[in-house]
């Protein structure tokens, strides 16, 4: 993990995967959640459903070089609480530069 580039890691299925919100993963959950501004995003994020976690941690692993984990997400043993946790984190370190 290199928390300067805004790296966070995440326990999915018993192995530590890496997560960034880079320029693109952030277009990618805005676009899918719908979301026209960062104002909207963060607003959505702060009422975020299961399957809107889903979306996001698979954007920020494809952000982190973890495609591969990504499209098996929804199959993957993941904690909801840690994969919040390591949302939040994400987009601390991303939008704190």
């Amino acid at each position: 993990m290199n928390s300067v580039r805004g790296e966070t890691d995440l326990m999915v299925a018993g192995q530590t995967r890496r997560l960034c919100l880079t320029l693109g993963a952030l277009a990618e959950i805005e676009a899918a959640l719908g979301c026209r501004t960062i104002s909207e995003l963060e607003t959505r994020l702060r009422r975020m459903s299961a399957a809107d976690l889903v979306i996001v941690v698979a954007a920020l692993l494809r952000g982190g070089g973890e495609g591969h984990v990504a499209r098996q997400i929804t199959d993957a043993d993941i904690a909801p609480g840690a994969a919040a946790q390591a949302v939040a984190e994400a987009f601390r370190l991303g939008l704190s530069g």
